[in-house]
């Protein structure tokens, strides 16, 4: 496909990226009335929630602990609302949403200021077989991972094995990695101040609750919201980039914008897991207009049919996206390890 042209082979039709960014503009300005709407409606019940798994203790560890998953689906929103805070998205003033980015950051365990600054790498470098290891899952072509020793070959089969990558990655990034900010090192005061600050308010609100309450409610409502939570993040990030259709290419031949749509799946949700998830998965959009509250992604879709049928993937098709593995350059897809076998063979 032209590096200009942004082809919709469902419609038979072709738009320049210029043609797109001049129809999604209008959709960019935030709406201060309904971001204060799905903030109260987020923010509130998970703390309501958040309460009465924390006095559920008193009757059954068990019901705390069901509770606590429920929550889980609150504390994902509330990271969506980060994520588009770090956008600009969210509010038209930046110092606010910002400051709001930062204080879901203590819920979320995840420093704003950091997540912000390699989050706009993912988004500056997304399909760059050239650019890879900042902001995105560890993903081969089929003659790197050839080229590997048996002991890397190994160790990458583990890191895509989805008991691996959805149960003790997400754990590893949420509770330990974020705790310092290792991709940005040598990159300012800044980042440190972010991922220290965070740490300290994290460890001053789990300290007066494990005071308050005991180490039940930590290991009763804290962990399990947080874990559920971290792995569903984690899944969604997964199917929005690692799909069969899906595009990388190296720098000579990378563009921007072609990755950026074409490279990112429109994650076509029931209505309940499309309100939880807060319209995230129509990423293709949000990456070609990133600037777009997420309240207004379905305004998008409602609106321009042609952008609701690219690259969708329904949920059942999602669960097929967790064998693939490995980037084939010459077809262009990607691939189980049993197909590159095949292909090898």
């Amino acid at each position: 496909m032209s590096a200009a042209l942004l082809t919709f082979q469902r419609k038979g039709l072709e738009l320049h990226t210029s043609d797109w960014a001049r129809i999604l503009i209008r959709y960019r300005e935030p709406i201060l009335s309904r971001s204060i709407f799905e903030l109260t409606v987020t923010l509130v019940p998970f703390v309501a929630l958040w309460a009465l798994a924390w006095w559920s203790l008193t009757i059954s560890a068990w019901l705390a602990l069901a509770i606590a998953f429920g929550n889980a689906a609150f504390l994902v929103r509330l990271f969506i609302i980060q994520h588009d805070c770090g956008h600009g998205a969210f509010f038209a003033n930046r110092r606010l949403s910002d400051w709001l980015g930062r204080f879901i950051g203590v819920l979320t365990l995840t420093p704003y200021d950091v997540w912000r600054k390699t989050h706009s790498i993912h988004h500056a470098t997304t399909g760059n077989l050239d650019d890879r290891g900042v902001g995105d899952i560890p993903t081969l072509t089929i003659r790197e991972y050839r080229e590997r020793k048996w002991i890397g070959r190994a160790a990458y089969r583990l890191i895509r094995n989805p008991v691996f990558l959805f149960g003790v990655v997400p754990f590893y990034i949420f509770f330990l990695r974020q705790r310092l900010p290792f991709d940005l090192m040598r990159s300012g005061w800044r980042y440190w101040i972010s991922a220290l600050a965070t740490n300290v308010a994290i460890g001053a609100t789990l300290g007066s609750i494990a005071w308050q309450g005991g180490w039940d409610v930590l290991l009763f409502v804290f962990l399990p919201t947080m874990f559920l939570a971290a792995s569903v993040g984690m899944w969604l990030f997964y199917v929005q980039h690692q799909f069969e259709d899906t595009v990388w290419d190296h720098e000579a031949s990378w563009d921007l914008r072609d990755a950026a749509f074409n490279g990112s799946s429109h994650y076509d949700l029931p209505v309940v897991l499309r309100w939880i998830t807060a319209n995230i998965g129509v990423h293709h959009v949000h990456h070609l207009a990133s600037r777009i509250p997420f309240y207004r992604l379905s305004e998008v879709i409602r609106d321009h049919d042609i952008l609701a049928q690219s690259q969708r993937l329904t949920l059942l098709d999602s669960f097929r996206c967790a064998r693939l593995h490995l980037w084939d350059e010459q077809s262009r897809t990607l691939l189980s390890f049993s197909d590159a076998r095949t292909i090898a063979a």
